[in-house]
């Protein structure tokens, strides 16, 4: 009895206090509610927010533990900023572009597939019917070694050994993508577009470097200068350098566009209305020319970017 009537005043006193800092608090509410209302919200009070100004306050003053060590790396606090944001993201900001997605054809001879393994290092593989837009599963290098293992004569229909991959809307969030990749224990994803076309594809690893950067391993190619400055103001650029950091780099006007393109390569396509060929030369309504240095029947790989009012014999002598 002691206890529970020492439980029911504890609780009264609890409800009382709380009533009373509600009332208190109501004309700050009020104040609050109508400064919002004439001035609009000036100020993110979301908890997504107040952590991320406890990382940049933790940052600036750059605390450390009783050795003297920083009580937070700077690679931690990296990875929690990108944590923060990272149910910001489509499956398609993070996507590997259709143009560089390496696959192969259904019917192509047994001995292709274990070369593709060999030369790109990747554990799986699309494997597609006719084209990129029909891809009929992915095969997996444990499978592909395995027969090689066995020895004796290899198979050649490939079928018993395709396993499926996820099949998403570019629309998707990562977050929403990597819980389904978990339950289904499936490691690669295939990104579809709005008339069921492949997009891109999106692989575990590439989720998780969206928290914890870029993970290099010995099968990566050396990173590839996207932007490349050359004498007289002419750059080089890598077809897939983004537009955003072409605007920053070069020249704001180059990023200006309509069309829904993110690529200095998206850019040549719609200035030219085709696929360009290697030295064609494009206008660009801001005065810039860019010269196609590599391409191919699918697409460009390669241009020149030269500035306005550039003397176009000078610039031809630049190699």
């Amino acid at each position: 009895m002691q206890d529970d009537t020492a439980s029911k005043s504890n609780g009264s006193g609890s409800r009382s206090a709380s009533t009373s800092r509600s009332e208190d608090d109501e004309p700050g509410r009020i104040w609050r509610s109508l400064k919002a209302m004439v001035f609009g919200e000036t100020e993110d009070n979301s908890l997504r927010a107040q952590l991320e100004e406890v990382i940049d306050e933790h940052e600036n003053e750059g605390d450390t533990d009783k050795k003297g060590d920083p009580d937070i790396s700077p690679v931690e606090l990296e990875m929690l900023r990108n944590l923060l944001h990272f149910s910001d993201h489509r499956v398609d900001d993070i996507a590997v572009p259709r143009a560089d997605i390496i696959a192969i054809e259904e019917s192509a001879p047994f001995h292709a597939y274990v070369e593709i393994f060999s030369e790109h290092g990747h554990s799986r593989i699309p494997v597609y019917r006719d084209n990129l837009d029909t891809i009929i599963g992915m095969i997996h290098i444990k499978d592909i070694f395995a027969l090689v293992a066995k020895g004796g004569e290899l198979p050649t229909d490939i079928a018993p050994y395709l396993r499926q991959p996820r099949f998403v809307p570019e629309s998707m969030g990562v977050l929403d993508l990597l819980a389904e990749m978990r339950a289904t224990r499936t490691h690669l994803a295939i990104i579809f577009d709005e008339y069921n076309g492949t997009e891109g594809l999106v692989t575990i690893e590439d989720i998780v470097e969206e928290i914890v950067g870029d993970i290099e391993d010995e099968h990566d190619d050396e990173p590839v200068q996207m932007l490349k400055p050359l004498d007289g103001g002419i750059w080089e650029a890598d077809a897939r350098a983004e537009l955003e950091d072409v605007g920053e780099e070069i020249d704001p006007a180059l990023a200006e566009i309509d069309e829904d393109v993110d690529t200095i390569g998206g850019l040549s396509f719609v200035l030219a209305g085709h696929i360009p060929k290697k030295g064609e030369i494009l206008e660009h309504p801001s005065g810039w020319q860019l010269k196609i240095l590599e391409a191919d029947d699918r697409r460009v790989t390669r241009l020149r970017l030269s500035p306005p009012n550039l003397d176009v014999t000078a610039a031809t002598k630049v190699r």
